[in-house]
């Protein structure tokens, strides 16, 4: 059973809900998806990572600490806007707060 899934399409990171469970599981198999990524080199850093889909808060905060190391910056979609907003960077080509595609 997973309850969390994680995989990488085109560059983007895909996440989303699978079977229905507390906070507590959905953050410990987020966890342990993103290091099977990192061990079989499906996750492995540069200078963009855009993510799209739906998480809770605690999942939305293990996936910022894990990605936040290996790459530059990080844009997260917004469907409002139809673009990815950067909400981390180490990277001086994105600044806090831009769009991208």
């Amino acid at each position: 059973m997973t309850t969390y899934n994680i995989e990488m399409v085109d560059g983007v990171m895909l996440v989303g809900f699978a079977d229905p469970a507390q906070n507590d599981q959905i953050v410990r198999d987020a966890v342990s998806r993103l290091e099977e990524m990192s061990k079989t080199k499906e996750l492995v850093g540069g200078e963009l990572l855009r993510i799209n889909g739906p998480c809770s808060m605690p999942v939305a905060f293990v996936l910022a600490h894990k990605v936040s190391h290996l790459f530059g910056a990080v844009g997260v979609f917004d469907p409002k806007m139809g673009k990815y907003v950067i909400c981390i960077t180490h990277n001086p080509n994105y600044k806090l707060g831009d769009c991208v595609d």
